[in-house]
């Protein structure tokens, strides 16, 4: 068996008048991530997490944001295809580690949800998807809650 390791990251700006999408759940907060698609950061740094592992550059190579297809996607899509074109080199999702980096709202509560969304977009099991939360301890533009970043880690495998 042979297996990898990927690393991802994603940031966008929050805003008035957008949606807040997490781990591809919609939360209540007065602001949204801006962005081409709807911005979910967690999605987008695990898809680029997939995608490194593979040697398939990242996530705006294969899914650009001036590309009109992709404007307001709904970034389980952009995962689910992330899955299918590792597939294509032969790998399956082995396990994701990833952390969202946010003041507001508070995710603790959320996560179960996310954990069994994106299990069920990458068909794998729940527990192969760990998700954290943290804060910045109100440093940076994650403190002055002008953005949310998340980070991921992933291993894929082929047999």
């Amino acid at each position: 068996m042979k297996i990898r390791t990927g690393f991802g990251f994603d940031v966008h700006q929050l805003v008035e008048g957008r949606e807040l999408w997490l781990g591809g759940i919609r939360l209540e907060h007065e602001k949204g991530l801006l962005g081409h698609s709807d911005a979910d950061v967690l999605i987008h740094a695990i898809c680029d997490a997939l995608l490194g592992a593979a040697n398939m550059r990242d996530i705006g190579y294969h899914f650009p944001d001036n590309a009109g297809e992709f404007k307001n996607i709904d970034s389980k899509i952009l995962l689910e295809k992330t899955v299918r074109l590792i597939a294509e080199k032969g790998y399956r999702v082995g396990n994701i580690d990833a952390t969202v980096c946010a003041e507001r709202p508070k995710l603790k509560t959320h996560i179960p949800e996310m954990q069994k969304v994106l299990a069920q977009v990458m068909g794998v099991d729940i527990d192969d998807v760990s998700i954290k939360a943290t804060t910045t301890e109100k440093l940076g533009f994650t403190g002055r809650e002008e953005g949310i970043s998340a980070y991921a880690s992933v291993l894929i495998e082929r047999d």
